[in-house]
């Protein structure tokens, strides 16, 4: 990078709305080129999805939004960042995944690919022609498939093995590839991530980079909470300089400061009201059109002791896929844009197990959501503990205290998430290449200097920071000529 271009003091160089994990990481990447860069949040923290309060029980630390961290840990912006030396400690749970299946069994996702092969027995050797060629090249495959979609590869032939690999529905690529019910069902609850009924072209694709990650950087989470990153990240801005400024809501343009550039970390819709008439016509019929997939509904417990699985084995993970076999798995997440299944695929993470600070001595957390479809309100309660029940039989006689949060309520929370929708938008092939628009740099807009940096850009959903990084990238050469990698 070169020095940006001299000129009058005093006014902000950046404008940045929002303090989510893009938002931060776009400030980020502005204050490391020397520019002056304020951030501008509503609520008292920063964060966003990426936040940490006692939800339940004076002592119990519970991630609001994201729990699990393997997309962070592995994200090229944040690793070439010292984020260790602003507070973020890695904790990495024995096992990146557990699946628990009926009849006491379980299945793991190791963080050794022939452990993982071993686990899975005669699906064993398949596993490995699958993860072995990506894995060889993970960093390379990550920084080509974290940009927008329209451009050259720096890793042609590992992108093109992921991309005949990734194309198909995660449905017919497990039952393609494996014949045990183990090697089924950790693929489909890999799978399930996606949001998308496993029927859906494309899907094998994010099944295959929460695999890869899991061999590459293992599932960890940051200790103390999912806020000990969002803190991280805005004390390494405010050592380069730049500012946070918290308890503001941006509703239109006259609520910025000056500044030559806005990132808007947020959903289409907030966009268009800070845009105003400067959107044309077309732009706002395009962002109205954005489509969503489904919502969640979560639920943070507070536990007087560990979760009894089953199998004694899930406890080797923070992170725990409800399903079953992935025919279940499938049935349920092909209903979730009409309905709730009545055995539900349910996300868990226990991150007290590696990381007791957060719970009182003995003491435990439980995080837990399922899809319901979007913006729905329906309580799913009894669908979900009696799904959690099956693995882990007696659980609810632990519970001290709880709390709900309704799709409808994490959209109240950050209209990023709309309808509940965490991935800020529909994670389908049209999706991923239209986002929010059909266009080769999807960060710009049709206002001069006024950028879109959310989860609704590329890459996409998850905790990475991606979007926002190459929003500041493309700021950066548009209004102060500097020269920059990406």
């Amino acid at each position: 990078m070169t020095a940006p271009p001299a000129g009058p003091p005093a006014a902000l160089d950046a404008v940045i709305v929002g303090a989510g994990p893009n938002g931060l990481s776009a400030a980020v990447t502005l204050a490391r080129a020397g520019l002056r860069v304020q951030v501008i949040e509503t609520h008292a923290q920063v964060g966003g999805g990426l936040s940490s309060a006692p939800m339940t029980l004076p002592g119990f630390v519970h991630d609001f939004g994201s729990a699990i961290h393997p997309l962070a840990a592995a994200s090229p912006a944040f690793r070439q960042w010292p984020l260790h030396a602003f507070g973020l400690d890695w904790i990495h749970p024995d096992a990146p995944v557990a699946h628990p299946l009926p009849g006491g069994r379980s299945v793991t996702l190791e963080r050794d690919l022939h452990a993982t092969a071993d686990a899975l027995g005669r699906d064993g050797p398949a596993w490995v022609r699958l993860m072995a060629p990506l894995l060889a090249d993970w960093e390379g495959l990550l920084h080509d498939i974290l940009r927008p979609l329209p451009r050259v590869p720096s890793h042609p032939l590992t992108l093109a093995r992921f991309g005949v690999r990734g194309l198909p529905p995660a449905a017919l690529l497990g039952d393609t590839l494996f014949r045990t019910p183990e090697a089924r069902a950790l693929w489909a609850g890999l799978a399930a991530h996606s949001c998308l009924p496993l029927s859906t072209p494309g899907t094998s694709a994010m099944t295959l980079v929460l695999a890869l990650l899991g061999h590459a950087v293992g599932w960890p989470f940051p200790r103390g909470g999912a806020q000990a990153l969002a803190d991280a990240l805005r004390a390494y801005l405010e050592y380069l300089g730049g500012t946070v400024v918290t308890g503001v809501t941006v509703r239109d343009a006259r609520d910025l400061p000056p500044a030559r550039v806005t990132l808007v970390d947020s959903s289409p819709a907030v966009l268009l009201g800070i845009l105003g008439d400067r959107a044309p016509t077309h732009y706002r019929e395009a962002l109205q059109r954005y489509r969503y997939g489904p919502g969640i509904q979560k639920f943070d417990y507070a536990l007087s002791g560990p979760m009894p699985w089953q199998d004694p084995r899930v406890a080797r993970a923070a992170t725990v896929h409800i399903g079953g076999h992935a025919a279940d798995i499938a049935a349920s997440e092909a209903v979730t844009q009409a309905h709730l299944h009545r055995r539900p695929y349910v996300l868990a993470a226990q991150h007290t197990l590696f990381d007791p600070g957060r719970a009182p001595a003995g003491r435990h957390t439980f995080w837990a959501y399922a899809h319901v479809p979007n913006g729905s309100d329906h309580d799913a309660q009894a669908q979900i503990e009696g799904q959690i029940s099956r693995f882990a039989p007696g659980w609810e006689g632990l519970i001290l205290a709880h709390t709900r949060t309704t799709a409808t309520q994490l959209q109240a929370f950050s209209p990023v998430f709309h309808g509940g929708d965490v991935n800020g938008g529909r994670g389908d092939l049209p999706g991923l290449l239209a986002r929010p628009v059909p266009t080769p740099t999807p960060y710009r807009t049709p206002a001069k200097g006024v950028y879109l940096c959310s989860s609704a850009t590329p890459p996409g959903g998850g905790i990475h920071g991606m979007a926002g990084h190459h929003a500041a990238l493309t700021a950066m050469q548009d209004e102060f000529r500097l020269k920059v990698e990406s």
